[in-house]
């Protein structure tokens, strides 16, 4: 197979939740150990910082692989899900993992991944941690899927273990209430392995403590008592941090939900330089720099201004809650949304949240589990949110721009896939413009 065929089969031969959701996630990790074994346990070759969470665990990840990789350290990056390019999901400072190595990797263990009928991300991680050893990486930042105690990514002792926070998501496979979703959460806490906690607080917050002196893991921290200050720049979208060790750190990543991810990603620094050199400078740079070093995208990513545009991947009601505070806080004539979701998320506490003041442009991602524009619309217009509906993301984005005025704000998001639909289009408009214009 060459690499189009590759991801072809990637993508549609083996299970992906990214496309199907519950139907392509596995309990248990039988097979997840069975690849592990044939492929050589390639994770014991380098230490590793295993981060989970219900919010903020993309960013953390990003900033964290950021500063190792100012530190000097040659960094792997295995994170999910891809926006535009599946090769997004396994990066080496900051570069996408080769076409050549994903088509050998899946020449060579096709026939065993299909006799144990794998799925896409037991197969996936097995290609990333396997790569990460074939790179000789120094040191690799591995995300969860989801959940943790059940995720593929489990399999590894990392040297650090990061839970950024919990929040109501994936509740018909994770729990119905926030301590149960914290139980499979804290399942990455290992023995004699630091932990550190984003924020936690009453039944959550002693899970984490039960669970770290059960397992007694090296120590617990949270980072909600981290000692800093911070402001949000509205006109440059940054923000900026005074902690003791680093006072004015700026952080480019604008939005809301950024505040609590800095801190988390500054108390696993504290514990880290107990391992790795990490001096003051890479920790300004690795911040600083971290679109540029990582390309993390979606996270209040500001497309353009006047009118302005912003995309953000939040998807469930914690990081929604975020992005409505700060839509409230912006500037403009009219607000303009363009909103689509999956069948498998908390529809109506969403929807209930959004501001009613907006104009919509309901619509769908292009995914199997997208949730159908009309039920979203329906759902909408019964609590007086107003807007047309378009059968596609590109149909409704085009016409929130045409709608708009300079003044006006345009905000795409409900769906990770819908700003993966955005990115996809402005990426082959690009890619179009430099092909004709030649």
């Amino acid at each position: 197979m060459n690499y189009e065929q590759t991801i072809e089969y990637l993508c549609n031969s083996v299970p992906m939740f990214q496309k199907v959701g519950e139907g392509a996630y596995k309990e248990g990790l039988e097979n997840t150990w069975q690849i592990d074994h044939c492929l050589n346990h390639p994770h014991r070759h380098y230490p590793t910082i295993h981060v989970a969470g219900t919010n903020g665990k993309g960013s953390v990840s990003h900033l964290l692989a950021s500063i190792l990789q100012e530190s000097g350290y040659k960094t792997g990056l295995y994170t999910s899900p891809h926006l535009v390019d599946f090769r997004e999901r396994i990066k080496v400072n900051g570069q996408m993992i080769s076409k050549t190595f994903i088509t050998d990797f899946v020449s060579r263990h096709k026939k065993f991944f299909e006799s144990l009928q794998a799925s896409f991300f037991e197969l996936t991680t097995g290609m990333a941690l396997t790569y990460f050893a074939e790179q000789s990486v120094d040191v690799a930042v591995i995300e969860t899927g989801l959940g943790g105690r059940l995720d593929c990514t489990n399999i590894i002792t990392p040297v650090l273990s990061i839970i950024t926070n919990i929040s109501f998501d994936h509740t018909h496979l994770l729990g119905d209430t926030l301590k149960a979703i914290a139980r499979e959460k804290a399942g990455i806490i290992k023995t004699a392995v630091p932990v550190v906690i984003g924020e936690a607080e009453g039944e959550v917050k002693n899970v984490f403590l039960d669970t770290a002196e059960m397992k007694q893991a090296g120590s617990i921290v949270f980072a909600q008592d981290y000692d800093y200050a911070a402001r949000y720049n509205r006109t440059s979208g940054c923000w900026e941090f005074d902690t003791p060790d680093y006072p004015q750190l700026i952080d480019p990543l604008g939005g809301y939900a950024q505040e609590k991810n800095a801190a988390t990603v500054l108390c696993a620094i504290d514990i880290l330089k107990g391992i790795f050199t990490i001096p003051p400078k890479a920790v300004y740079d690795g911040f600083y720099r971290v679109i540029e070093n990582t390309d993390l995208r979606g996270r209040w990513q500001i497309l353009q201004y006047h009118p302005k545009i912003v995309l953000d991947t939040g998807h469930n009601v914690g990081g929604i809650q975020y992005i409505v505070q700060q839509l409230q806080n912006e500037c403009y004539d009219k607000l303009h949304i363009v909103f689509g979701m999956v069948k498998d998320k908390d529809v109506s506490s969403i929807l209930t949240l959004l501001p009613k003041e907006a104009v919509y442009y309901f619509t769908q991602p292009s995914i199997q589990r997208a949730l159908d524009v009309s039920s979203l619309a329906e759902q909408g217009a019964a609590i007086g949110l107003k807007g047309d509906k378009y059968s596609t993301v590109r149909e409704a984005f085009e016409a929130a721009k045409r709608s708009a005025t300079k003044k006006d704000f345009i905000f795409a998001g409900g769906s990770t896939f819908v700003v993966a639909d955005v990115l996809s289009d402005q990426q082959d408009r690009t890619t179009h413009e430099l092909i004709f214009s030649k």
